[in-house]
């Protein structure tokens, strides 16, 4: 099972970026929405959904004292193991790693 649906995952790209709110505003389909970010950013929507996660967690876990698991459930992860995963792959140190070095 994927850590997030695809409802999720328009949901977080309207709250982490400015743009997508035209996906479920505009009558564009999910299809259609699919199509134009692999245009215009030369990348899978699951890479750029993915993206915009790690983006959101840098900064929670630079400004917040949320723990790694409140963060992951908030970023609508199901499991904290899952979003650690899917962190460290990105960035290649743990959410924790991560934390401190603003510490």
């Amino acid at each position: 099972m994927a850590p997030f649906s695809i409802g999720l995952c328009v949901l977080v790209l309207d709250l982490v970026t400015t743009p997508p709110v035209w996906v479920t505003t505009s009558g564009f389909s999910i299809q259609s929405f699919v199509v134009y970010v692999k245009y215009e950013n030369n990348d899978s929507t699951k890479q750029l959904i993915q993206d915009k996660l790690i983006e959101k967690a840098k900064e929670l876990l630079s400004t917040t004292n949320l723990s790694v698991s409140e963060i992951a459930y908030q970023l609508g992860f199901d499991y904290a193991q899952s979003f650690s995963r899917l962190f460290k792959t990105k960035t290649e140190v743990s959410p924790l790693e991560f934390r401190r070095s603003f510490n």
